[in-house]
């Protein structure tokens, strides 16, 4: 006979309480439970990591690299960064001093933002988000305020994001290029941004994770390059999506010496550090030529290309995405009464896994919305184009249920 727990309901923490649980590890769950599905769900590189990345962290096993390193990360790791920074991002930084290397880019972001807010100051966050955005901002004892990106081009309007900012208003939190939407923000974009935060004395804590996947002639900025914002940017970014190692949790963040005093506090009693072997290993991955970037970037839009086709064909709505590797689809032309319903079906009658758009918005917001990850071999591509092919046929032989999704599946329709 299981315990009697009901009276320790009234003991869970408000902070609990506000958080909903995590759609997109909740479905990842589901998926595996689940034999025969093709999963463009959870953001997962389906291509292995490098073979000589590998190699580097299993010998750094061997050669006994498995007791703490330096709390703010391996030295040799930092200077790595500091390097790939200023190639890559146009950013001088500090290894000893203004880089410190995290259990993943979530730590990252969990730290910088409970080494700024109080309880009661205003994030400013753009919806739709990140799915961990929000819960983010709560444990850190802050108040969210959303500014809209509006479909079908997921801009901003600079009336609507002045208008978010005031005497509260402590940090904004800014991904691009962008998940869910694939949008890249423009440097005009970038400048109202830097405007603002100057003028309301705002940090920018911006996740850059995506850096490397961009298409079509556009360009990464890293905000804290932008006039007046060096020493009001948080910049992170980890290795996780780039490398395929989404499972080694190596993050960092890059900001100036007092904002990283601050969160290195938060970073040492939260986590002490970052797996040790994994992050010589990591020096291995930061030495990779320009060449490895172009040839993923390739290959990630040709997968890009050849899903936009099929999902189109089935009747799905988008703008290409500028970068990340997720497609965000509009889905309300397909007589489903929400995307928690449709993302059912897909999964249920089709063995599709997607990711539903209701998880990249704030508790209790209405979306049609599916979320497709293209991470994937072209195998995978494949598979997924004859079950969407099959969906679409679905849809024009018969109509389809509309209604309620069962209750068991209820907080499992997402993906990372």
């Amino acid at each position: 006979m299981l315990p009697n727990t009901a009276g320790l309901a009234g003991k869970i923490s408000l902070r609990a309480s506000e958080i909903r649980p995590s759609n997109i590890r909740d479905a990842a769950r589901l998926v595996q439970e689940t034999p025969g599905v093709v999963n463009l769900g959870q953001g997962l590189p389906e291509y292995p990591a490098p073979q000589c990345l590998k190699e580097a962290a299993a010998a750094a096993l061997f050669a006994d690299h498995n007791q703490y390193t330096n709390t703010w990360g391996l030295l040799q790791l930092r200077q790595a960064i500091a390097d790939k920074m200023r190639h890559y991002n146009g950013l001088d930084a500090n290894p000893e001093h203004e880089i410190t290397v995290t259990c993943g880019a979530s730590e990252a972001l969990n730290v910088s933002l409970l080494s700024l807010i109080n309880r009661g100051d205003e994030v400013i966050v753009f919806e739709p988000f990140y799915e961990n955005y929000h819960p983010n901002v709560v444990i850190a004892g802050g108040v969210p305020r959303y500014v809209r990106l509006h479909a079908p081009d997921y801009t901003f309007d600079p009336d609507e994001l002045r208008a978010a900012f005031n005497e509260r208003t402590r940090a904004i939190l800014i991904n691009t290029p962008h998940n869910p939407t694939g949008r890249v923000f423009s440097r005009e974009e970038l400048t109202v941004i830097a405007e603002l935060c100057q003028k309301w004395d705002v940090v920018a804590i911006t996740d850059e994770i995506y850096e490397y996947m961009v298409y079509d002639g556009n360009r990464h900025i890293s905000i804290a390059t932008l006039p007046g914002m060096r020493d009001r940017t948080i910049t992170i970014s980890g290795l996780s999506k780039t490398f395929g190692i989404t499972g080694w949790r190596l993050g960092y963040a890059v900001a100036p010496p007092t904002l990283s005093t601050a969160l290195r506090k938060l970073h040492d009693y939260m986590t002490l550090a970052a797996p040790s072997p994994l992050q010589v290993a990591a020096i291995t991955a930061l030495k990779m030529p320009d060449s490895f970037y172009e040839e993923m970037c390739a290959k990630y839009k040709a997968q890009r290309d050849a899903l936009m086709v099929v999902a189109r064909e089935a009747g799905f709505q988008f703008r290409p995405p500028q970068g990340t590797y997720y497609l965000f689809t509009a889905a309300s032309e397909l007589g489903f009464a929400n995307d928690r319903v449709l993302w059912h079906h897909l999964v249920t009658k089709f063995k599709l896994a997607t990711v539903a758009g209701y998880c990249f918005h704030r508790p209790g917001v209405e979306s049609n919305n599916i979320r497709f990850c293209y991470a994937k071999y072209p195998e995978t591509i494949r598979a997924a184009s004859e079950r969407l092919a099959a969906f679409k046929a679905s849809l024009s032989s018969a109509p389809v249920s509309t209604g309620g999704v069962p209750s068991t599946v209820s907080l499992a329709m997402a993906g990372s």
